[in-house]
């Protein structure tokens, strides 16, 4: 029998609406999307409490770095987490392995839930200045060519997004072989050593409360720790988490997307670049007036790009961008 989720709002629903709800539901990671409601996790059991969507008042992405989060250097780097509101100000975190994941989940509470706010208040806010800030600039007068390789640069970006997974693909592959080639090998090895210890700790935790020693929880309780927390840093070596297994991932993706522009004559970026942001941020340069084709706004791209390290500051939606495009660039070397 499937185990019926907990509620965490004052809105309940009967518990064989549940069971059937969360057995049907699009899972992302630790979560899932129901047709009746959201499934989040607890630290250590996915989708173990449940928010009908009647009690949903916002839904959003918080991402929380850890030293080297924007290098990709360090053991856990940046923590994602889907953060949902509820019953008035409530609020449940639940954390992710995957940054991807969160963004995709949200991707498709949008597409089923359109009502739902997805961005924070104070993003929204923001979002919101920023746009009253770009209608009050006087609009730069661009020329005829630019205009032109504008609409190109669209039309492009609209292909495109007919085929989003490709793109998410591309993004995540070069993001794993960036990790993977900027991490210090020996925390995979160091973290492999603790989870080990770990498992020996919790056996013999076990066996101590078998026989009834009084320390023997304290082991226990140890050792699952340990094998929780590294077994969930994505740090271990294993199967696919490897350089090989990296590599491939790195190359699959981009001729897969070889293939689909291959039904795009002409496509205006090379297919290792391939994703809407990369557009989006060529046409924003075109329409800056700071390139006059999409070759020269293609470089200014990759200067910006290289312009950002972590030292800088930048915006929610602006490290969003980024995160989304620079691991491509880099794995490339700009190429």
């Amino acid at each position: 029998m499937i185990f019926v989720p907990r509620p965490l709002s004052q809105s309940t629903l009967d518990q064989e609406t549940v069971r059937s709800d969360k057995k049907e539901c699009r899972r992302f990671g630790p979560c899932g999307v129901g047709k009746r409601a959201l499934y989040l996790n607890s630290f250590y059991i996915d989708r173990m409490y449940y928010i009908p969507f009647d009690a949903v008042k916002r839904v959003f992405k918080r991402v929380a770095m850890s030293k080297g989060g924007y290098t990709g250097k360090g053991i856990f780097a940046s923590i994602p987490y889907l953060v949902v509101l509820y019953d008035g100000g409530k609020e449940k975190q639940c954390q992710f392995k995957y940054e991807e994941q969160v963004d995709q989940m949200l991707a498709y509470i949008g597409q089923q839930h359109p009502q739902l706010p997805l961005l924070s208040e104070a993003a929204e806010k923001k979002l919101a200045q920023r746009a009253a800030e770009e209608a009050a600039k006087p609009k730069k007068a661009i020329t005829r060519q630019a205009q032109k390789e504008i609409y190109s640069l669209e039309q492009a970006r609209a292909f495109l997004e007919k085929r989003p997974a490709l793109s998410d693909k591309l993004s995540r592959s070069a993001k794993a072989k960036r990790v993977n080639e900027r991490s210090n090998p020996a925390y995979r090895w160091a973290a492999l050593a603790i989870v080990l210890m770990g498992a020996a700790a919790a056996i013999y935790g076990i066996w101590a409360v078998v026989t009834k020693a009084d320390f023997g929880i304290y082991f226990t309780l140890f050792g699952l720790a340990a094998v929780f927390l590294f077994a969930g840093a994505n740090v271990l070596p294993t199967g696919k988490n490897n350089k090989k297994y990296v590599e491939q991932q790195w190359q699959d993706a981009c001729r897969e997307m070889e293939h689909y522009l291959k039904g795009y004559p002409s496509f205006p970026i090379p297919a290792r670049y391939a994703h809407p942001v990369t557009l989006t941020r060529m046409i924003r340069v075109l329409r800056d007036d700071r390139a006059q084709t999409a070759a020269e706004a293609l470089e200014e791209v990759k200067a910006d790009l290289k312009a950002l390290n972590s030292s800088v500051q930048v915006e929610q939606e602006e490290y969003e961008e980024v995160m989304a495009i620079k691991p491509m660039f880099l794995v490339e070397n700009y190429r």
